[in-house]
């Protein structure tokens, strides 16, 4: 059964919003800032997304499917991980959607997870989104010095 739990997480990058669409939807740069995940995905609409990475010295693969890819300001797709321990099942995925809208030279980029199964669930995912965009932060700001 679907929740209302929602995750939102919002940060200002001093980047072009190319480049930030680009850190989103590259594989070697989603691995630079998102947990060294592997990303496998050909971004069509309806299409799979599959991360592949470790967690506490175990092996994982998430998964789900692309619902929107309006480049350059909207990415949505669904996500469950076996990490979970929710059976894979339509009502335990998750919807993440990124938005990012232009603001001179900076875009803003709010992330929003929406059917998180509890609060413990809210809480892991706003922290754990706060920590990527602050790293998906440091590469993209670290990148514009050099």
């Amino acid at each position: 059964m679907p929740t209302n739990l929602r995750s939102r997480t919002y940060i200002s990058l001093h980047a072009p919003i190319e480049k930030v669409w680009e850190a989103i939807t590259d594989p070697e740069m989603i691995k630079q800032w998102f947990f060294g995940v592997d990303t496998e995905t050909t971004w069509t609409v309806g299409s799979p997304i599959v991360h592949k990475g470790e967690y506490q010295g175990k092996p994982y693969e998430d998964k789900g499917i692309i619902l929107n890819f309006h480049k350059p300001t909207t990415l949505a797709h669904t996500h469950w991980s076996p990490v979970s321990g929710l059976p894979d099942s339509e009502e335990n995925y998750q919807s993440v959607t990124y938005s990012l809208f232009e603001r001179g030279d900076f875009t803003d980029l709010t992330v929003t997870e929406q059917n998180l199964p509890g609060e413990e669930a809210k809480a892991t995912s706003d922290k754990s989104w706060k920590m990527v965009l602050g790293k998906l932060k440091e590469v993209l700001e670290k990148e514009l010095v050099h």
